[in-house]
């Protein structure tokens, strides 16, 4: 294991516990029934425990974007073409994709990362030039990397956020472009979770029934093939993962170790995080899952995640887009546990208990 990435998982500690309590105290003293928020008062009690800080300040937003092509997509696993990923790419840097129109509403900065699209990019100012490879390998015919490119993967991940961190970052969101992707994800969640592939194996981007059965019989054989190790999350992420995968994991790791908390997008930044928290459980405190994808392994990985998702949409765009509407409503829990009164502040009567 690398140097940065001992230091990232060292880095990464227990939630503030004097401050969850202060948080608990203040929630139950705000001018409403205790507990007439619901999640949201979970939430904010979370923040302050992450952030270690009250007042809680969610200033500055980042949603970073992983793009990477998949080998595996020759097998014929997605509805699209493998060019579509480098075509998306271009749309986000254009505004033009749902994950612009989301990050403008809720006041986040964009972060698009080529990691391992499979053509060369144009140069472009917002764009971050990452690339390991041309895609990875295909799976299904063997490791879709080595083991020094996952490291590389999730060491990239950590450097892109502690950047962001330098230019003010209070919470990140994660989000991802990669045709085929649902299929290492799929992969992933099997491993990690101990489920059959049938369970987790979902339409990614809309296949049919006939299409679905294909997916699963090719990472079946990528399995088959490469024998991943479970105990070993690396080999695991570089036996049938993905560059963004491996990308998105270093993200929250990064953003852990430094107190950001981190909300995670779909079925994709789901997988990355079966791998960030198998390398650092402590982690787990820190995600926050935006929502539930109808993908089928996606709440399959949050239950073993212990994460509960604060919507059910049936999104499964990815590239961020629910990431956004969860910073939105993390913002919302930390705005109402610092400016709402409490009923001493307001003059508010209390409630009578006989």
């Amino acid at each position: 294991m690398s140097r940065l990435l001992k230091q990232t998982l060292r880095a990464i500690e227990p939630l503030n516990s004097v401050l969850t309590e202060k948080a608990r105290v203040r929630q139950n003293k705000l001018t409403k029934p205790q507990g007439s928020l619901g999640r949201l008062e979970e939430l904010s009690i979370q923040l302050a425990g992450i952030k270690g800080e009250f007042p809680i300040r969610i200033e500055h937003k980042a949603i970073i974007i992983m793009a990477a092509d998949q080998g595996v997509a020759a097998e014929g696993v997605s509805a699209y073409p493998q060019e579509v990923t480098a075509q998306m790419v271009n749309n986000f840097l254009l505004g033009g994709a749902g994950i612009n129109v989301l990050a403008r509403l809720v006041g986040a900065r964009t972060v698009v990362v080529d990691m391992g699209v499979a053509v060369n990019l144009e140069l472009h100012p917002q764009l971050l030039c990452r690339k390991l490879a041309f895609g990875t390998g295909n799976m299904a015919m063997g490791p879709a990397m080595t083991y020094e490119e996952a490291t590389r993967s999730m060491e990239t991940g950590i450097e892109i956020v502690e950047a962001e961190i330098a230019r003010g970052l209070d919470i990140v969101g994660t989000g991802d472009m990669g045709i085929g992707n649902t299929t290492a994800s799929s992969a992933i969640c099997a491993l990690m979770t101990g489920e059959y592939l049938v369970e987790v194996t979902g339409r990614g981007t809309g296949i049919n029934d006939e299409q679905v059965a294909h997916k699963i019989e090719v990472i079946q054989r990528s399995l088959d093939v490469n024998h991943p190790n479970p105990r070993d999350p690396v080999d695991v992420l570089a036996k049938v993962g993905g560059f963004e995968i491996g990308g998105l994991a270093g993200v929250m790791l990064g953003a852990a170790a430094h107190r950001i908390p981190v909300v995670i997008d779909g079925f994709i930044s789901g997988a990355a995080a079966l791998i960030a928290t198998a390398l650092a459980p402590r982690l787990k405190r820190y995600l926050i899952a935006a929502h539930v994808s109808p993908e089928t392994g996606h709440g399959i990985l949050l239950k073993h995640l212990d994460l509960k998702p604060l919507l059910d949409l049936g999104m499964r765009l990815g590239e961020g887009t629910g990431a956004a509407l969860g910073i939105f409503l993390t913002e919302a829990a930390a705005n109402i546990l610092c400016e709402m009164a409490t009923f001493d502040e307001a003059g508010v009567s209390k409630r009578e208990d006989n």
